[in-house]
C-alpha cells in the first residue's frame, strides 16, 4: 500500500512538472512570435514559394505553414535553455510594450545590415591580415 501511494505520488508530481514544463514552452513560443520571428519565418515561406507554379501555391501553403510548429518548438527549447519561465515572462511583457514593438519590428531589417556591416569589417581585417603575412 505505501509503495502504491509513492508511485502515485510521483507520477502525480511528473504530471505536475510535465504540465509547468509544456506552459513554459507555450509562454517561450509566443514570446519567440512576439519578437518578429514569426513574420521572418512567414516571408522565407512566402519568399520560397515564389518559385512554386500557381496551381501548387495551396499545397505549398499549407505544407510549409505546417513546418511551424516543429521550427518553434525547437527554438522554444533554445530559449528555455538560456532563460528561466521569470524572465520569459519579463521579456514578453517588454515586447508587448511599445518599445518591444518597434524592436521587433525592426530587428530583422537591423540584423541583416549588421551582417553586412560585419563581412565589410571582416575584410577589411582580412586585409590587415595579409599585409601581415
Amino acid at each position: 500500500m505505501k509503495k502504491t501511494i509513492l508511485v502515485f505520488a510521483l507520477i502525480f508530481t511528473l504530471f505536475l512538472q510535465a504540465q509547468d514544463s509544456e506552459d513554459f514552452k507555450i509562454e517561450t513560443i509566443e514570446f519567440i512570435k512576439l519578437t518578429g520571428s514569426g513574420a521572418a519565418f512567414e516571408n522565407a515561406i512566402d519568399q520560397l514559394g515564389m518559385m512554386v507554379s500557381e496551381t501548387n501555391k495551396e499545397a505549398y501553403l499549407k505544407e510549409a505553414e505546417a513546418t511551424l510548429g516543429g521550427i518553434y518548438n525547437k527554438i522554444a527549447e533554445l530559449y528555455m535553455e538560456e532563460f528561466t519561465k521569470e524572465e520569459i515572462k519579463e521579456l514578453t511583457a517588454f515586447y508587448n510594450t511599445d518599445l518591444g514593438k518597434k524592436l521587433a519590428e525592426k530587428q530583422l531589417g537591423l540584423a541583416q545590415k549588421s551582417m553586412m556591416a560585419g563581412q565589410t569589417w571582416g575584410m577589411e581585417v582580412q586585409a590587415i591580415a595579409q599585409k601581415y603575412k
